[in-house]
């Protein structure tokens, strides 16, 4: 994949990610208590032999920067490529649909043109999946395709999704939202570097469209192809989203799809202690992060690193992130619980399984 360097965009929100857009962006999303959501797409491109990496940053992109660093945890310290932070518009875009912002790619224009690569492979954060992207790429030159788009069945209705209309193997339209069983793009494709920069200039005058937004009426002289991707996908766009990715992976069967021995998916390190289950707790059907202390009960439930529960706290069904501290006889029920939350003795923090209740970093409540 020397032929290749990657660019993934980042600078985008969801109009109902309640937990993302103000304190940190999508992609800087922590998942699973260990990951952050930039990890599945990095860990793609990297596992697939691309050793040039950018990353448009949004304008909240502290936390974002404080995970990538300088790359050497997906092996992007080096002299020759590596990891590119790149600088995206100041004010990105919300409306759904457009995640590939023509003004961040014009505006980042050298990154594409700084390198001999052939191919230009791009994606976005909001899914979990593992992928081997070769395979992407040699589609894409079987098929003489201009643009080879990454697809996948629908689980779900979801109308932050972008769907495909097909056809034959041609893409001719592609609209917002879509329902259970449509095929629908992972945001993620490849492209010819020398076409990439033309297509720049063929809409360099509708910048604040997506590219694909641009490409609408193109369809008949750009050729579009795809290629279906039959592992497990999540797509991350609201919180009741958020809160079914991290709980699905609580089945063995979708995660033994995604965590492979193969393809490791790769995050920032953390010398963090071991968790501590201590006498008379009890916990079933979880995922407990380095670092935490465990003495109340824990069911079906996610936990970030270094959460406290204490004696007879309850947290069920929920996803707690990292730092927080569940105090005594408190309970958590279909929750996400944001870092660094202390819950006070006695509180009764419930929410549904249709309507997931959200503890915020300011610790006011989101149902």
């Amino acid at each position: 994949m020397n032929r290749v360097i990657g660019l993934i965009t980042c600078n985008y929100a969801s109009t109902s990610m309640e937990i993302a857009n103000d304190v940190r962006p999508i992609a800087s999303m922590p998942f699973l208590g260990r990951y952050r959501l930039v990890d599945f797409p990095l860990s793609n491109l990297v596992n697939s032999g691309i050793s040039t990496v950018g990353v448009i940053m949004p304008f909240n992109y502290r936390s974002l920067i404080d995970h990538l660093g300088s790359g050497k945890d997906w092996n992007l310290d080096r002299k020759s490529g590596g990891l590119f932070i790149l600088p995206g518009s100041a004010f990105g875009t919300s409306h759904t649909g457009a995640r590939f912002l023509l003004r961040d790619l014009i505006s980042n224009r050298p990154y594409l043109e700084r390198t001999d690569a052939e191919y230009v492979l791009l994606s976005t954060s909001n899914f979990v999946y593992n992928s081997d992207l070769t395979e992407l790429l040699d589609q894409h030159l079987e098929s003489d395709a201009d643009i080879t788009m990454m697809t996948y069945t629908t689980r779900y209705n979801d109308r932050d999704v972008v769907g495909v209309e097909l056809e034959g193997d041609r893409v001719v339209k592609t609209h917002n939202g879509v329902q259970r069983g449509d095929e629908a793009s992972l945001d993620c494709f490849i492209i010819k570097r020398d076409l990439l920069i033309d297509m720049l200039d063929w809409y360099s005058a509708t910048d604040y469209l997506d590219l694909f937004e641009a490409l609408h009426a193109d369809y008949n002289r750009v050729k579009v192809c795809t290629f279906h991707f039959e592992g497990h996908v999540a797509s991350i766009f609201s919180k009741n989203s958020y809160y079914l990715a991290n709980m699905e992976l609580l089945n063995p069967m979708p995660a033994n799809e995604l965590f492979t021995p193969e393809r490791s998916i790769k995050t920032k390190a953390h010398d963090t202690a071991p968790a501590k289950f201590e006498i008379g707790s009890k916990v079933s059907n979880s995922t407990i992060s380095a670092g935490c202390r465990i003495r109340g009960t824990v069911t079906g439930s996610i936990l970030g690193r270094n959460v406290i529960i204490e004696r007879g706290a309850v947290v069920r069904d929920s996803v707690v992130m990292e730092g927080c501290i569940v105090k005594e006889g408190s309970v958590v029920e279909h929750a996400i619980v944001d870092r660094s939350n202390v819950i006070p003795a006695g509180t009764e923090l419930r929410g549904t399984s249709e309507e997931i209740l959200i503890q915020r970093k300011n610790n006011k409540r989101v149902a």
